[in-house]
């Protein structure tokens, strides 16, 4: 096998990846039993490769890709220069005869060949265009840097390539036939053999997708509390949210990777932003850099324009011609991706999410036709199909017709005309019932403000999920519109936010031993970032600022629990997920008194039964014991007859009725010996409280073929996706439940709460010496209701740890934006941590918060 010098390479002596002051927990490994893989430098770019060549399909797809890459930049740019100078458009549009030495006037025909200019003629035209030149060494310059990162590529993914053959036991030519989570089990088997990890004993599923998506959560969390991306108010158009491929990449760029960022590498964020002390001047600093990247932006607007117009027509034009309503077909926005995904959520299994929820998605926006624009589209397009009509007809009649000038295209803008016109004519059988379409789509997309419920019929809320769901033609053009948006966003309104990026990225950042610098929201932690309107009542610790909006915690615990069925979650998380299998438990339980309307359960699976869900699947998942929460599929043994065991109540009654039972437990028998050993322990008791979902496919080795593997694995996967919908809704209820009967509870002391604020002596206000962002805390934070008030050992990076005394009260909430987080006018006023006075941190060693995952 040939050998290439990659940085994956077994460095004796480099311990680069390690956590500042970890050096003491490195795993002896005696010299002659350390293999090829043994102490990967870094680990995040090594597990990103993995997770790439297996979703590219294995190594030869991903090269085919990468070769046509570089050929599509070389003949989008070399095709352009050819129609731009070489074609003689007055021979092509029939303005100048052509004169054939060899033939007659009369019998001659205009070829193509004969549009093109001569060789010498298209060569000095080319010479002497400066523009042209400077577009040409531009491109050639950019080429040159992505053939470098191909070869080098190449080379990185080679040695992936030899990982999985050598090291998992994979066939490239099997890869396609494995799921991610069977391919995620055989590294952590090969861990304790391999020790590619060398401050860790064993790897867990989070130490892995936290190398995969270190950047990706801290965007995540930065969006969820509102802080990205920009928001606009526009006259006509009302509040506007762009956040375009090219921004992203800017901002990835600011903070991540490019020159001067927040991060020294991949896993560290640099010393100086881990205290409090200078963060006026890294505000500063950041400020200045963000603005020399907006100027550069700027500089280069128009050649990113002008391959951005190029691209989009090369890859849009044909599509559009064939399928003229595809411009009115919708897409999920890069905002809706980010504000939809779970922390800790790869990208197969988002888009897999929002795949689902399509067509729901599709229907609802659908119910909010215009009368009056359905009136006009009929009209058009009854007179533009009667003028084809007539056209058709006489084309099938005499084919002479076409030699007729602009019959042709005449034939082709009435097609596209008729075609848009019936896109906007709603089915005669559609039923308009929103409400009902509502709850399916948040039974995949899993995030939807509270203001939506109830309100699904309102225009206001279609508006806002337009923001999430837009159409592609509106997506087509604010990527048009990026390059030159793009770089005022940045000069004009992302510097103003400096210093509250920067006390983001100190307050919620955490060191985890084994793994570096993570997103502190990453970690799923429900006592620091839980919220009690979202079952975390009792058991959160986290402050108004702490924690995560819209319920992000709770569902992304959720989510990964039921993804990563072998994944043991730290106390105050299995707390919460135990709570709530019991609580799904007593009231399937406890259905036959329950009226079936006001059941949560009954409720959240009556929301989900469409044409688009596997009945079966939800049938199936509430009968299997113990509860909704923990369906075993073979894990303990075999499965035994639950079709008596639930016959009392009422809720599983109804759901049986959907499908035969005896199907899902025959699938759960004919699975259960595929499971691939993962320890010699038992399952984890936290882990298997959430068991149901695929957990023998995913960690299952493929069967008797590799169709039979992968059928295995995508049936179970439908139960896991299933199993996620249904526990959305239910916690989306509760938490719908709850709200109501906090505003119920707090109407009459609201005014008097108020008026008593207005009464705070001045000297209790927070200092006005002292600088504040947007999203750092201020002097008196107050705790939710029913939070405990325990002091805490834990520290991020600025100290920003709760230091309050007596009993707890409500805590005041500001004005919600419409798609989570605060209003930009109230987050002045919140009230947060302690803030340590300036300078005061410099005296001190860092505050480090340290977590330590069970192996």
């Amino acid at each position: 096998m040939a050998h290439f010098d990659t940085e994956y390479q077994r460095l004796e002596a480099s311990y680069n990846d390690s956590p500042p002051g970890e050096e003491d927990m490195l795993v002896h490994v005696p010299e002659g039993t350390k293999s090829q893989w043994h102490h990967i430098e870094n680990l995040d770019l090594f597990f990103q490769r993995v997770y790439n060549l297996h979703q590219k399909n294995g190594f030869t797809c991903m090269l085919l890709g990468e070769i046509f890459e570089l050929v599509q930049l070389v003949f989008v740019v070399a095709f352009t220069v050819f129609l731009a100078n070489c074609v003689d458009y007055d021979i092509l549009f029939a303005n100048k005869m052509v004169n054939h030495t060899h033939h007659t006037q009369e019998t001659s025909k205009v070829t193509l060949p004969d549009a093109f200019l001569p060789v010498n003629i298209c060569s000095a035209r080319i010479r002497n265009n400066v523009f042209v030149i400077f577009i040409i060494v531009i491109a050639g310059v950019f080429w040159l840097h992505r053939l470098v990162k191909f070869i080098y590529n190449i080379c990185c993914f080679w040695e992936i390539r030899s990982f999985y053959i050598n090291a998992l036991k994979i066939p490239m030519a099997d890869l396609p036939y494995f799921t991610w989570q069977e391919v995620q089990a055989r590294i952590i088997e090969i861990q304790k053999e391999h020790q590619i990890c060398i401050h860790k004993k064993e790897l867990t599923e989070l130490d892995i997708y936290h190398r995969i998506l270190r950047f990706k959560n801290y965007m995540v969390a930065m969006v969820n509390k509102s802080l990205l991306p920009i928001r606009f108010s526009m006259p006509l158009l009302g509040d506007v949210v762009f956040y375009t491929r090219g921004l992203k990449y800017n901002f990835e760029l600011i903070f991540f990777w490019g020159p001067g960022s927040l991060f020294e590498n991949e896993w560290s964020l640099k010393p100086e932003y881990k205290r409090g002390g200078n963060r006026l001047e890294l505000a500063d600093k950041l400020s200045n850099r963000i603005l020399w990247i907006g100027v550069a932006n700027l500089l280069l607007c128009p050649v990113i324009l002008i391959w951005q117009i190029l691209y989009a027509f090369f890859s849009y034009t044909e599509v559009i011609k064939r399928e003229p309503g595809s411009l009115g077909a919708r897409c999920w926005s890069l905002f809706g991706r980010c504000y939809l995904r779970h922390f800790n959520e790869l990208d197969h299994e988002l888009m897999s999410r929002l795949s689902k929820g399509y067509k729901a998605s599709s229907k609802y926006m659908n119910c909010f036709m215009s009368p009056l624009l359905t009136v006009v589209a009929k009209n058009v397009a009854f007179f533009a199909g009667s003028i084809l009509a007539v056209l058709i007809a006489l084309t099938i009649y005499d084919e002479d017709v076409l030699a007729v000038e602009h019959v042709l295209t005449s034939i082709t803008l009435l097609g596209v005309c008729v075609t848009i016109c019936r896109s906007f004519i709603p089915d005669k059988h559609m039923v308009f019932c929103p409400e009902q379409l509502l709850k399916v789509i948040l039974a995949h997309i899993h995030y939807m403000p509270d203001h939506w419920q109830g309100n699904a019929h309102r225009y206001e809320t279609r508006d806002e999920f337009s923001q999430l769901f837009q159409y592609k033609a509106v997506f087509i053009l604010e990527e048009l519109l990026s390059p030159v948006i793009t770089p005022f966003i940045l000069i004009f309104c992302l510097r103003r936010k400096s210093l509250e990026i920067i006390d983001f990225f100190r307050n919620f950042t955490v060191e985890v031993v084994g793994v570096g610098d993570t997103c502190s929201f990453a970690q799923m932690d429900v006592r620091q970032h839980g919220h009690p309107a979202w079952m975390s009542a009792g058991k959160t610790e986290a402050s108004i600022y702490q924690q995560a909006e819209d319920g992000k915690t709770e569902l992304s615990l959720m989510h990964f629990a039921i993804t990563n069925p072998h994944w043991q979650p730290p106390r105050e998380s299995t707390h919460f997920i135990s709570q709530l299998k019991e609580r799904v438990q007593r009231e399937v339980a406890t259905g036959q008194q329950v009226p079936l309307p006001d059941n949560h359960l009954f409720t959240s699976i009556q929301s989900i039964q469409s044409e688009s869900e596997p009945h079966s699947l939800i049938a199936n998942l509430l009968v299997g014991p113990p509860s909704l929460a923990s369906l075993h599929l073979g894990r303990d043994g075999p499965v035994p007859n639950h079709a008596s065991s639930m016959g009392s109540s009422d809720v599983a009654s109804a759901l049986r009725s959907l499908s035969p039972l005896s199907t899902s437990q025959h699938l759960r028998g004919s699975y259960t010996s595929t499971r691939l050993p993962r320890s010699d322990t038992a399952p984890p008791t936290g882990a298997r409280a959430m068991a149901g979902s695929g957990t023998d496919a995913r960690t299952a080795s493929s069967g008797s073929s590799a169709w039979e593997g992968q059928m295995t694995s995508l049936v179970l996967s439908e139960y896991a996706s299933t199993e996620m919908s249904i526990h959305a809704l239910y916690i989306h209820e509760l938490h719908q439940q709850q709200s109501r009967n906090d505003l119920s509870r707090h109407t009459w002391h609201r005014q008097e709460s108020d008026e008593s604020s207005e009464s705070i002596p001045e000297d209790c206000e927070a200092p006005r010496t002292l600088p504040r962002s947007n999203t750092f805390p201020s002097t008196g934070t107050q705790r939710q209701e029913g939070a405990p008030l325990q002091p805490t050992g834990h520290r991020r990076y600025g100290g920003t740890t709760d230091a309050l005394s007596g009993p707890p009260r409500p805590a005041p909430r500001a004005p919600r934006l419409p798609m989570g987080g605060w209003a930009e006018e109230a987050q002045a006023g919140r009230q947060h941590d302690t803030v340590p006075e300036e300078g005061s941190e410099d005296e001190l060693p860092p505050q480090i918060h340290k977590v330590h995952r069970p192996q």
